[in-house]
This record gives structure tokens, sequence and C-alpha cells, in this order.
């Protein structure tokens, strides 16, 4: 395993229900991403469809069967890709899903497992929610994936790192909400604020890639960037703004980061399942009541 590696962040602006065209893009990245000796390119949450899908989803929806998704995975022959889009399960279920690719073959699918539905979110009408957090093995040590809103809830994180992830994709589909400090958007202060904590506690890289432009009013502010497992944002992308950036990832930092603050090796996961199973019969017990 190589202690560095280049990743690419591809925060682009898909073209809402134009997969083709969304597909194109893609692949000239990957190419691209190539070109610059990158062993990881990550593209954002529904880079490949649009965000605010609602009424096309029957449209856009892809099984990872369809060639689409087939060429896209074709082109990880010689380079890592992450990529999310509209997942059409057999029973005609759908997901929003991030796939990673390696050496040509899906080595992880993530389906979304928490669906925003409040505010100007309307996920849980539309689609599925996924129900497992994996790691798979990489050149570069074990990844996980989450999307989005997962990343809200620490039992995501928390679990890919107890699965031994030493970097976690976080493709995302975030707004641009309130101004706040140093002219950032509130939502793009919180996002930074958070992912430092996670990777700071799990002693992880995580390379967050987040969409920009419109679609239907809303404005996503990009932002992406990677977080060293010392809490430090390495590169970060400029807001609504489409870009290609890279980074560059030293795996020393991640042993360095876990010796000197060793909370995976502290935590006690048979007590917070012991905990978690009392606080689960203590509620079927009031509902029964």
């Amino acid at each position: 395993m190589t202690d560095r590696v280049t990743v690419a962040l591809g925060q682009l602006r898909p073209r809402l229900g134009d997969v083709s065209a969304n597909l194109e893009q893609h692949l000239a990245w990957i190419e691209q991403a190539k070109t610059n000796h990158a062993a990881l390119i990550v593209f954002p949450e529904l880079g490949l469809t649009g965000y605010q899908v609602q009424d096309l989803t029957l449209d856009v929806a892809r099984t990872t069967k369809h060639p689409d998704i087939q060429r896209l995975v074709a082109a990880s022959q010689d380079i890592d890709v992450v990529f999310s889009f509209v997942e059409e399960s057999e029973q005609h279920l759908f997901y929003i899903t991030a796939i990673y690719a390696r050496r040509g073959q899906i080595a992880a699918k993530h389906r979304k497992v928490y669906l925003p539905t409040y505010g100007m979110f309307d996920e849980g009408r539309y689609f599925a929610c996924g129900e497992e957090f994996r790691t798979v093995p990489t050149d570069f040590g074990r990844s996980g994936l989450m999307i989005c809103e997962d990343a809200w809830h620490v039992s995501s994180p928390y679990l890919l790192a107890l699965g031994g992830a030493d970097l976690i994709c976080v493709p995302a589909s975030g707004p641009a909400r309130s101004v706040a400090e140093q002219d950032r958007f509130g939502s793009h202060v919180f996002w930074r604020d958070l992912l430092q904590v996670y990777a700071r506690l799990f002693g992880t890289y995580f390379i967050f890639v987040n969409r920009t432009g419109f679609e239907d009013g809303v404005n996503f502010f990009g932002g992406s960037g990677v977080i060293s497992p010392e809490g430090e944002w390495l590169v970060e992308a400029p807001e609504l703004t489409e870009t290609l950036c890279y980074a560059e990832l030293d795996l020393s930092v991640i042993r360095r980061a876990r010796y000197i603050t060793p909370i995976l090796r502290d935590e006690k996961k048979h007590l917070v399942l012991r905990e978690l199973e009392r606080l689960l019969e203590h509620r079927e017990r009031r509902d029964a009541e």
C-alpha cells in the first residue's frame, strides 16, 4: 500500500435530467484526473441526474447493469471512481446510490440511509432508504461511503470508522443557506465544522464533494474539500464554481493521528450495543403501554 495518493474532487454542475450529458462530463473528468495521476476521483450526490429529479425519477433511474452505469464502472480500470445516481432495484424501488468502482468492477454500493423530508427536502416521497454502512478494501486502505444527510447522523461515520475506514467519501448536494462568517454560506460553515470534528475523532480522511449550480431556484454551494485525520482542510474548492481540483493524501498521517488520539482504540463497542438494545427494549415497552 502506497503512503501517498492523489485524489480528484469533481465539483460539477449537473444538468437536471440529462443523464447523457452528465455521463460525458464524468468520463471527461475521469480522463483528466488520470492525466494528473489521481488514484481516485469522487463526484457529488446524484451527479448523473441532478438533485431535484422528483417526477423525473422514472426517466433518470438506472439499474447497476444499465449501459450508462457500466460505462462509468469500466472507466475505473486505472483509477478508482465514486459516482452517484438514482438506482432502480429489481423490485422497482428507487434509491439515491453511490458506487465505488475500481479495476472495472463495482467494489461497493451505498444506498443513502437518511432521506431528509423536511423544509425544502422531499426525498422520502420519491426514494427508499438504504440499511447499511460498509467499507471496502482499496490500494490505499479501507474506504467508506456516506451520502450527504447520512453525515448529519453521527452513527454513520462511527460505523464506518469501526468498520476500519481510513478514508470516507461524502458525495453531497448541499444547498446554500444564509451568509455566515467570512462571507461563507451558513450551510458551508456547518459542513466544515462537522467534518473537521469527525476527522479528528476517528483519525480518518474525509473527501467531501458537493455539487454547485442552480436547480428549480435552489443554489448549491460547492465548497468541496479534503480533511486530514488531524482536522486540517488540505484543499478546499471555491463556492459556487464548477471545478476539478486535487489533493495529495499522506496516509502515514492516519497512523500518527490514531496514536496521539486513540479514540477508536478505546471505543467500548459492546457497551454501545448493550445500551442500544436496552433503549430499544424500553421504547418497545413504552409503545406497547
